[in-house]
């Protein structure tokens, strides 16, 4: 018996091959699109092959036919978002702007589907994904027109900050879209408490009119903060330019 057999699969739709069916009716595209509704509108904990099955008016198994397993379309299903993603073009005359209006996109991509980031170091090999590549080798172009000397470790640095600040975001809309009031109101409802916890702590007391402020107008808050973190990388990495 050959060695190659005995080894397990590598457990990522990308590394086999597509099965055939014989449902043309229902094909792998809108099973993916539909499990994007889904995640949005319902979260994580939400989805499962026998409701995905359910809203498209199929079986479970046959849904299988084409995705063989959960996480083989949590997998498609980063792929499919990937590619909402903007990365300005590598002869872009400002790699700041350019990097910032990228990680922009990202964050934008992020809150539109607050599952992604959960699941991006979950989702197998998601990177090995059409759109998700083309996403990477996009940035990879971006960083090294820039004339960073080690382009992939100035994007890691760059977007484990924007992954970092997008998973905390998301969630916190998750949590204000649970309440069914606005974010205004939400922050607004729990504002007297907050106060009332930091009084006994002067450094986190000092902060409360920047927790005012959050009530009146959350959302610039958000962008602010995001903009103010991101500036604070990306004068980090300008000194790693060559002279």
């Amino acid at each position: 018996m050959s060695r190659t057999k005995d080894k397990n699969p590598i457990p990522s739709v990308w590394t086999r091959e597509q099965r055939r069916t014989d449902q043309p009716a229902l094909s792998r595209d809108a099973i993916v699109r539909e499990a994007i509704a889904m995640l949005d509108a319902e979260g994580i904990e939400a989805l499962s092959m026998r409701k995905l099955g359910a809203r498209l008016n199929a079986g479970a198994t046959s849904l299988y036919r084409h995705v063989a397993t959960k996480d083989e379309l949590m997998e498609l299903a980063v792929d499919e978002v990937a590619a909402e993603i903007h990365v300005p073009p590598a002869d872009s005359p400002d790699w700041r702007a350019a990097v910032t209006e990228a990680a922009g996109s990202f964050r934008t991509t992020a809150l539109r589907h607050p599952w992604l980031t959960l699941v991006l170091g979950q989702a197998g090999l998601a990177y090995l994904g059409p759109n998700y590549m083309s996403f990477s080798e996009r940035l990879a172009a971006l960083f090294t027109a820039a004339g960073f000397p080690e382009p992939s470790r100035a994007i890691d640095a760059v977007f484990s900050y924007v992954i970092g600040m997008s998973t905390t975001e998301a969630a916190w809309l998750t949590t204000v879209a649970r309440s069914g009031e606005s974010e205004s109101e939400f922050v607004a409802r729990l504002l007297p408490a907050a106060q009332q916890v930091s009084a006994g702590y002067d450094h986190l007391a000092a902060a409360g009119p920047e927790t005012s402020a959050q009530a009146s107008d959350p959302a610039k808050l958000r962008d602010d903060k995001f903009a103010y973190g991101l500036d604070v990388v990306l004068d980090g990495l300008s000194l790693r330019l060559p002279k």
